[in-house]
């Protein structure tokens, strides 16, 4: 699946939240992969504010993204973090997302999908050097983000 339109009848069957998947890059270069629920309403032209980033947001390239979290479009995952070995990317949950016990994800490929509890994400990702940060990003009424996810 490339998509999130792509995996929604797949993901019926599949418990917890499910995700959208962002690569980002700011004015100065800053990396940014945000995870949000596959319904959170995303407002690209604002989110650098909430964020902290440097100016207007735009995605990352497919080599910057095989670069530094060693995944393809389509594939970027929160668990893609554990790549990141130079600190480069900083991970950022949205907050309706992690209102879930559980949530769904790639494994590294979008040709498959696991299940993790919300707890055991966040320990995953600071054990691999990259807390997240937990931040309410969902903006009711916005258009929604076509992403690559």
């Amino acid at each position: 699946m490339f998509t999130v339109a792509e995996s929604q009848d797949v993901c019926a069957g599949i418990p917890g939240a499910h995700t959208k998947n962002l690569f980002l890059k700011d004015k100065r270069g800053r990396l940014f992969l945000l995870t949000a629920g596959q319904e959170a309403l995303l407002d690209l032209k604002h989110l650098h504010h909430a964020i902290g980033a440097s100016g207007r947001l735009s995605f990352g390239s497919a080599e910057l993204l095989q670069e530094v979290l060693g995944v393809t479009p389509g594939s970027v995952t929160t668990l893609a973090a554990a790549n990141d070995e130079s600190g480069r990317v900083t991970v950022i949950l949205e907050a309706g997302l992690m209102a879930s016990e559980e949530i769904s994800l790639h494994p590294l490929v979008n040709t498959m999908t696991t299940t993790l509890r919300r707890d055991d994400l966040i320990r995953f990702l600071e054990a691999v050097g990259h807390p997240p940060q937990i931040l309410a990003l969902n903006r009711a009424g916005a258009a929604e983000t076509e992403a690559r996810a």
